[in-house]
């Protein structure tokens, strides 16, 4: 039998299943990976926001990435919420310690819904230590606007804050365009140079845990051993299948259909 890919996720807990980590597992398995976690934060979380947010101490997130680790292993590492800096300073030891690769980094700092998912404190943490240690940076817009302070209204303001990210120490940054007008482009960058992975914008309110499953879709494709041009663009297909199948769960904005390739709504 083939050697099964492992990926792990370092992210909060969405207790409507749409996001976070149940989001990442879901798109793990979906995409032939062996998903493992280290829960840094509980919600009380649906479709309609976000109610109540417990932060787990940063020696039990530390302990749990041990856990895994040290017994099962990960081929790719993606980060979600860290809702403070003292949980950002446990996760970096932890990846260089282990000397964890295919990092993605998603700066989770905001839900669907609005509701603040980090503390203001932590973001200087995010940027100075756990970038640096980044494969990928998946930023959405107003993700990327709260790392650089830039506002970012056109696709040089855009390139420009892609390449303040890279000089952050990303080795890679994608920025996500689903909050812009027109069609759903994301603007990639390595360093050198800028390529658009597009898509056509869908109509609808599913949207719930988009960044979440996106990153992880890289993360995934990283696993399997693909170059992370090639995984970004894989994961960006994914996406955008699980949106365009996505079906409504809830009042607010539901998620994305993980798995759309094996059973449809």
């Amino acid at each position: 039998m083939k050697a099964i890919r492992k990926a792990l996720t370092i992210a909060g807990s969405d207790s409507g299943a749409g996001a976070g980590i149940q989001a990442d597992l879901k798109t793990f398995a979906a995409l032939g990976i062996y998903g493992t976690s280290a829960i840094t934060a509980i919600t009380a979380q649906n479709t309609v926001g976000v109610t109540e947010v417990l932060a787990l101490s940063p020696k039990l997130v530390g302990a749990q990435i041990d856990a895994v680790i040290g017994d099962i292993g990960a081929h790719a590492v993606k980060t979600g919420m860290l809702a403070n800096g003292a949980i950002i300073d446990q996760v970096v030891k932890k990846i260089r310690e282990h000397r964890l690769k295919n990092v993605v980094v998603d700066p989770v700092m905001v839900a669907t819904s609005g509701d603040l998912l980090i503390q203001k404190s932590a973001v200087h943490a995010l940027r100075t230590k756990l970038i640096p240690l980044a494969t990928v940076v998946t930023p959405n817009i107003p993700e990327a606007e709260e790392l650089t302070g830039m506002k970012l209204r056109s696709s040089e303001e855009t390139r420009e804050a892609a390449r303040q990210i890279i000089e952050m120490g990303a080795r890679t940054v994608v920025i996500k365009g689903g909050h812009l007008k027109g069609p759903a482009m994301d603007l990639f960058y390595d360093g050198k140079k800028f390529s658009a992975l597009n898509a056509p914008r869908i109509r609808t309110k599913n949207t719930h845990g988009t960044g979440c499953t996106f990153s992880a879709a890289i993360a995934a494709y990283l696993a399997k051993g693909e170059g992370i041009d090639n995984a970004v663009a894989l994961a960006k297909k994914f996406i955008t299948r699980a949106i365009e199948l996505s079906f409504s769960i809830g009042a607010g904005h539901s998620p994305v259909h993980h798995f759309h390739r094996f059973w449809k709504n």
